[in-house]
C-alpha cells in the first residue's frame, strides 16, 4: 500500500507541475511579455476583429491578392489544419496544381506558366499559410488592378511597404503578409473605414 501512495503522489506532484503549473506560468509570462501574439495577433478593422495576422485567409473575390491554397476542408478551415500529404508523383496532387494555374491564368489574362510561383498552386505545409513571395503578389496586380481602379504603380508600392525581409535577416526570403496587404487595398477603397 506504500508504494501505492508513492506512486499516486508522483503522479499527482507530476500532473500539478508538468500538466497545470507550467502552461499556467508559460500562459502569465506570454500575456505580460506578447500580449498581442498570446491572443492571437488579432487583425481589427474598426472595432471589429476581422481576422488573425499569423492564419491564412480564403481570399477569392478578385479585387485582394489571393494567397497559398490551403488543403484544409473547406477552404482555410483552421481547425483542419494538416498537409495535403500528395507526393510528387500522385496524380490528384497534379491535377490540383492544373487546376490552380488555369484559375490564375483565367484571372490574369497574358500570365504564362513560367511567371507563377510554385507556392500560388501548391498548398502550404499548415494549409493556412498566411504569407507569399512578392512575386506572388507582383503577378495579380493586373487582376487586382482591374477589378479595383487602383493603378498597377499604387499597387506596386503597396506590395513595396508590405515585404519582410528573411526572419532574422538569413532564414527564408522576403515574403508579403497577404492579410496586411489585403487590409491595405480594402483602406485604399475605403479611406473612410
Amino acid at each position: 500500500m506504500k508504494w501505492l501512495r508513492s506512486i499516486l503522489g508522483v503522479t499527482l506532484g507530476t500532473w500539478l507541475l508538468v500538466g497545470l503549473g507550467y502552461p499556467l506560468v508559460m500562459t502569465g509570462i506570454s500575456q505580460v511579455l506578447f500580449p498581442y501574439q498570446a491572443n492571437g495577433s488579432p487583425v481589427k478593422l474598426g472595432n471589429r476583429i476581422v481576422a488573425s495576422l499569423h492564419v491564412g485567409q480564403y481570399y477569392h473575390q478578385p479585387q485582394y491578392f489571393w494567397g497559398r491554397p490551403s488543403a484544409t476542408t473547406p477552404p482555410y478551415n483552421p481547425y483542419a489544419s494538416t498537409p495535403s500529404n500528395l507526393g510528387p508523383t500522385n496524380k490528384l496532387l497534379l491535377e490540383h496544381v492544373k487546376s490552380r494555374i488555369k484559375t490564375l491564368q483565367r484571372s490574369i489574362p497574358g500570365l504564362r506558366v513560367s511567371q507563377i510561383p510554385i507556392s500560388l498552386v501548391e498548398s502550404s505545409g499548415s494549409g493556412l499559410d498566411p504569407d507569399i513571395s512578392v512575386q506572388s503578389a507582383l503577378i495579380q496586380i493586373p487582376r487586382v488592378s482591374r477589378a479595383t481602379g487602383l493603378s498597377r504603380g499604387f499597387l506596386t508600392r503597396l506590395i513595396d511597404q508590405h515585404v519582410s525581409g528573411p526572419q532574422f535577416g538569413v532564414i527564408g526570403r522576403s515574403r508579403i503578409n497577404v492579410m496586411e496587404l489585403n487590409l491595405a487595398v480594402y483602406k485604399a477603397l475605403h479611406p473612410h473605414a
